[in-house]
């Protein structure tokens, strides 16, 4: 995913595997938390929570720091320069997006908040 900003990991490092471990381990209840409307993917990157649930947060913010983790490695080592970061997020939003289920909750460049048909 990352390779079509023209970007990659060159290393998997313990904690890059320690985020896409993290990320594994929570698919399921992530596609779930999108499937009912609580959890949506926004235009940085990142999924946010949608329906303000307390319940919701820990996976949302165990989400995001593992996918910053990712972010930032390949920022890294590709030597880019730190505002670099903002590229890398905007790709994988992308990515997120074209890859969202239908009824998935994405939200477009300008903020707007969608419901992918």
């Amino acid at each position: 995913a990352y390779a079509e900003g023209g970007y990659d990991l060159k290393q998997i490092t313990p904690q890059v595997q320690a985020a896409l471990n993290g990320r594994s381990a929570r698919y399921r209840q992530l596609v779930a938390m999108k499937a009912a409307g609580k959890v949506g993917e926004d235009n940085e990157g990142h999924v946010k929570n949608l329906c303000s649930c307390s319940s919701v947060t820990p996976l949302v913010n165990d989400e995001n720091r593992d996918r910053e983790v990712i972010y930032q490695a390949i920022v890294q080592q590709n030597n880019l320069p730190a505002n670099a970061i903002y590229t890398v997020r905007s790709v994988f939003a992308d990515v997120q997006k074209e890859k969202a289920k239908t009824g998935d909750k994405v939200q477009l460049s300008n903020g707007e908040w969608l419901t992918k048909s």
